[in-house]
């Protein structure tokens, strides 16, 4: 059996706020109806986030590494 740590909306918006500087529990509320958000386990009403899904989002949504704003012009 698999050891996982679950998070609901409000903990997860944590998680990602301090480890990548972004995200929150309301936008994980509206991309849950949209999509495009990480993917979460249900349970009843709630939606269980595990750090590994957070972090593969995430990191989906960091770009590469740049040195000037103009750089994202030529890419």
């Amino acid at each position: 059996m698999q050891n996982r740590k679950f998070m609901r909306a409000k903990d997860a918006g944590v998680y990602l706020k301090d480890k990548f500087g972004f995200g929150s529990e309301k936008s994980l509320n509206k991309l849950a109806c949209l999509g495009g958000g990480p993917e979460f386990h249900k349970a009843g009403p709630a939606r269980l986030y595990t750090p590994e899904a957070l972090d593969e989002w995430a990191m989906s949504k960091i770009g590469a590494a740049q040195k000037s704003t103009s750089d994202t012009a030529a890419a």
